[in-house]
């Protein structure tokens, strides 16, 4: 027996269980767009900034926050994320339904979604998607590729047959993910080996966001900056580094709750200014219409005017949020120094996160003191154990003693080491590395060497195993603890040492975690699931594969013209509903 349901605003982070069955979007694209009506509303070119470079804006290859922030204006996959809620809400599929045991699920297709205009086609013209282009992507995603870093995290050890596409990929066979089928072009079958409650929230993400096949044929390498996709904004120039300009897709099938055509704007403008003083510099020239994250060195400047910012005193608008963001220091576990679990345990014990929190980042940030997964109310009313999880104070006597029993009394002997560090956020990154630097030195008598680097130099050498301490920061995919506790999974470590490691940085192996994780899969009762991944994240703790730092506060300014636009902690960006009022039309203060 099937249920029908419409999905419903949650609590922020409270994702769409899959607990009923069935979903139609009647109500889902209905947008708040008053002050568009009347000719008020002229459209316009929103003005943005990503402080690095993207690397790709190919699905299965994007794996950095620039990407997916550009990505998801230019791309859509069956279902995406409400930015207002982060619930899950209809896109490419406009509904679905799934079996009692939430095993085999039925996307129908929304009629009209057209590709981008784009030279891969005849013509030029765009043509309408149908079952057989999800079928296409979603092979490819379980295609084995150099660039491919999104299998681990998406369909592997979910979908039926996709770990043997994978495999038998390597080999130079590429076979069609059994578990897929297409039973005709508006109608697709997702066939799971067994029950996953978040199985809607891994179509959300990038590596399940929709392309067509002449793309991939006419551009090859080369589809990383020449995206199509069916998303509210298509890609009319790139020099890569400088500026990425998108126009308005007209044949977008987005519309308001009054029947107004989406997007409201005419297009998106980035630019990659790399440092956080010369883009708030921008921003209050008015050159850019908003900036997220500022700079430790005048956020408190900025926020002394949070309450006249509120009530719309200032020049320009303040929103905040906690963010589902974890800052961390990884530790690579086969290197010879970091594979001694005392060790790493000592350089947790030897640092003062609250320090770091309350005077290194000003605020900007509250210390880790849970681990890898940032408190969420949500979570921990749905059983996930906060309170109980063991985490690291500064205990400079027991690092010490930790230290002495990997064998290095006093930090005698110890080998000189880099931590490895990426160039973009302006300060914040080095201020917080030369601190945990000066902690190492005075408590375990460690010298520390720092090496900044480009973001897309930083992620290879991780990936490759070549850097052995480094920094990193982890956004959150989908609303679910999950999305931060794959990244000790050891599946998705490969067999072979000499190939690239994504999602499991720290090469971290441990059986109890992995069958603590896994049998989270198949709970389908919350609060069991959520004890299991929060006894799977105490041993994460217990051998300390990381260090971690502070969780991330969202801090976004907008300039006050900037309508419809709300925060969230993933700090997902739907730019379709966003628009700007014109200058002259604006209310006075």
């Amino acid at each position: 027996m099937k249920k029908t349901f419409i999905p419903l605003a949650l609590a922020a982070f409270l994702f769409v269980l899959a607990l009923c069955t069935s979903c139609s979007d009647e109500k889902n694209q209905n947008h708040e767009g008053a002050e568009a009506k009347g000719g008020v509303f002229l459209g316009g070119i929103m003005r943005l900034n990503e402080i690095e470079a993207f690397k790709s804006l190919n699905p299965i290859a994007v794996n950095e926050v620039s990407g997916f922030h550009i990505g998801t204006q230019l791309f859509e996959g069956l279902v995406k994320f409400d930015q207002n809620n982060l619930a899950i809400v209809p896109a490419i599929s406009n509904r679905w339904e799934n079996n009692e045991n939430q095993t085999e699920w039925t996307f129908h297709i929304r009629q009209g979604v057209k590709y981008h205009n784009d030279a891969c086609f005849p013509n030029g013209k765009g043509r309408t998607v149908n079952a057989n282009d999800v079928k296409f992507c979603f092979d490819k995603l379980c295609t084995a590729d150099p660039n491919n870093t999104q299998f681990g995290v998406t369909f592997k050890d979910r979908v039926i047959g996709a770990n043997e596409a994978f495999e038998s990929s390597k080999a130079g066979k590429n076979i069609s993910v059994s578990g897929i089928k297409v039973t005709n072009d508006s109608t697709l079958v997702i066939v799971l080996k067994d029950p996953f409650a978040g199985f809607l929230n891994i179509l959300a993400t990038a590596g399940c966001w929709i392309y067509p096949k002449e793309a991939l044929d006419k551009y090859a390498l080369d589809l990383r900056i020449h995206p199509v996709g069916t998303g509210p904004f298509y890609l009319e120039t790139v020099k890569e580094g400088q500026v990425l300009i998108l126009k308005k897709n007209p044949d977008y099938y987005g519309v308001d709750k009054d029947g107004n055509k989406l997007p409201y704007l005419d297009g998106l403008k980035y630019t990659f200014i790399n440092e956080k003083k010369s883009e708030i510099l921008e921003f209050k020239s008015g050159n850019l219409d908003m900036v997220y994250r500022l700079p430790v060195e005048i956020f408190h400047e900025i926020m002394g005017d949070l309450e006249h910012a509120k009530e719309r005193k200032t020049d320009f608008q303040i929103l905040s949020s906690s963010a589902f963001n974890t800052n961390f220091i990884g530790f690579n576990c086969s290197s010879s120094v970091f594979s001694k679990k005392e060790v790493r345990l000592a350089f947790n014990y030897a640092i003062d996160r609250h320090k770091i929190a309350d005077f290194t980042i000003q605020g900007e940030g509250n210390s880790a003191d849970y681990g890898m997964v940032p408190y969420v109310e949500a979570f921990e009313n749905d059983g996930y154990n906060f309170k109980g999880l063991k985490g690291y104070t500064l205990n400079v006597t027991k690092a010490k003693e930790l230290l002495k029993k990997g064998g290095y009394p006093d930090g005698k002997g110890f080998p000189k080491i880099t931590m490895q560090i990426n160039s973009s956020g302006g300060d914040r990154n080095i201020s917080v590395a030369e601190v945990i630097q000066k902690m190492l030195k005075e408590n375990l008598n460690i010298d520390i060497e720092i090496n900044t680097v480009p973001l897309a130099e930083h992620m290879g050498q991780i990936a490759s195993g070549k850097s052995d301490f480094f920094r990193l920061a982890w956004v959150g995919d989908y609303p679910d603890p999950e999305t931060f506790l794959t990244l000790f999974y050891s599946k998705h470590i490969p067999t072979n040492p000499t190939e690239n490691s994504f999602i499991n940085y720290f090469r971290f192996k441990n059986e109890r975690f992995d069958s603590l994780f896994s049998a989270s899969f198949t709970e389908s009762n919350m609060k069991k699931r959520y004890s299991l991944l929060s006894q799977a994240e105490q041993i994460v703790l217990d051998e300390a594969p990381f260090m971690p730092i502070f969780y991330d506060e969202n801090f976004r300014l907008e300039q006050l013209n900037v309508r419809n636009f709300p925060e969230n902690a993933m700090n997902y960006m739907d730019l379709s509903v966003v628009y700007l009022i014109p200058k002259d039309k604006m209310p006075e203060k």
